[in-house]
């Protein structure tokens, strides 16, 4: 299972119907356990499905969880760091590429500590759009009630020390390739 642990993977999300939101070119692989898997990340490439490009500001280490339905990309701001967690289905690695499908809804922690829910509208106008049935929708609102808890409670993965652990992994791995 660990065979990963310190290769680059493609980051792929979808939407519901299989087709392709965005990915990113690549991120580290740091951790890959039974429940997670934590790879790191700094410039990435980023593509949309229009096809626009653009390349993220900050670094960040992300934690895709296997078992869950959300993934957390966790952004080194001055500031401190930055939580923007996807409500998505549980993340799968498909050869060299981690793969997952966004269901809109978002919960983003500031460093303050203000915990903001994002993309009600949207969420409602892809439950239409999309079909999601009223299982998976009692899925994604209690996800979402679930990370918002996290969040307040300070559980992992909204600790900003073990983010920072896993950001100081990955300067190590790529100071050493360089």
């Amino acid at each position: 299972m660990n065979t990963v642990e310190g290769r680059w993977l493609d980051i792929r999300c979808y939407k519901h119907n299989g087709t392709i939101h965005r990915f990113w070119d690549r991120g580290l692989v740091l951790e890959n356990n039974d429940d997670y898997l934590i790879v790191a990340t700094k410039r990435a490439k980023v593509v949309e499905n229009n096809g626009r490009c653009w390349f993220t500001k900050e670094p960040a280490v992300t934690i895709f969880s296997k078992k869950e339905w959300w993934n957390t990309i966790c952004m080194i701001k001055k500031e401190g760091i930055c939580y923007y967690c996807n409500i998505a289905s549980p993340s799968i690695i498909d050869g060299e590429t981690i793969k997952y499908i966004d269901y809109d809804l978002d919960a983003k922690l500031f460093p303050d500590k203000v915990i903001k829910v994002l993309d009600e509208k949207e969420y409602k106008r892809h439950r239409k759009q999309y079909g999601y049935n009223d299982e998976l929708n009692k899925i994604l609102r209690y996800q979402t009630n679930e990370i918002v808890s996290k969040m307040k409670a300070g559980e992992f993965p909204f600790v900003d020390s073990k983010v920072q652990d896993y950001f100081n992994l990955f300067l190590e791995k790529i100071t050493k390739k360089v």
